[in-house]
């Protein structure tokens, strides 16, 4: 059953956005005070980069902000974050990850709770289904996206 959050849907039209684009349907979105103030989706065959992951493009969207906002946010993403977008997070205090599926990938869940994030893990049957049917249609691309 698909989620009824509509931040987690945001995160999903970014999602298939980067697919149609011809990327790796993964979706991003930053939320302030209920107010999304970032989007991106996976953007590194788009753009060549080695780093535009979607939780990354998606806080470069939401531009440079003072460390206090960052501790009022929340970000969700449809696939659990890489170490490096974990990274991310932690390094801006974000305090809560909302995640759409981590059953074809799972990032550092664990070290990311330790660190005092809450996160919450959807299993929201659009992501996995977007991840699934990309996994078998690509798989060398998606083993480069998570570096194996």
């Amino acid at each position: 059953m698909s989620s009824p959050d509509p931040f987690m849907q945001a995160a999903i039209e970014e999602a298939r956005q980067g697919r149609a684009e011809g990327g790796i349907p993964i979706g991003s979105v930053l939320v302030l005070d209920g107010e999304i103030i970032g989007r991106g989706h996976n953007r590194r065959v788009q753009e060549g980069s080695v780093i535009h992951h979607a939780e990354m493009n998606c806080l470069e969207h939401a531009g440079r902000l003072p460390a206090s906002t960052y501790r009022r946010c929340t970000i969700y993403s449809t696939l659990s974050p890489c170490p490096m977008c974990s990274g991310a997070i932690l390094l801006y205090g974000i305090p809560k990850v909302v995640i759409g599926e981590n059953k074809t990938f799972q990032g550092p869940e664990e070290y990311v709770r330790s660190q005092g994030v809450e996160v919450d893990i959807r299993q929201d049957a659009d992501c996995i289904k977007l991840m699934e049917d990309f996994i078998a249609e690509e798989p060398e691309l998606w083993n480069e996206d998570i570096g194996e």
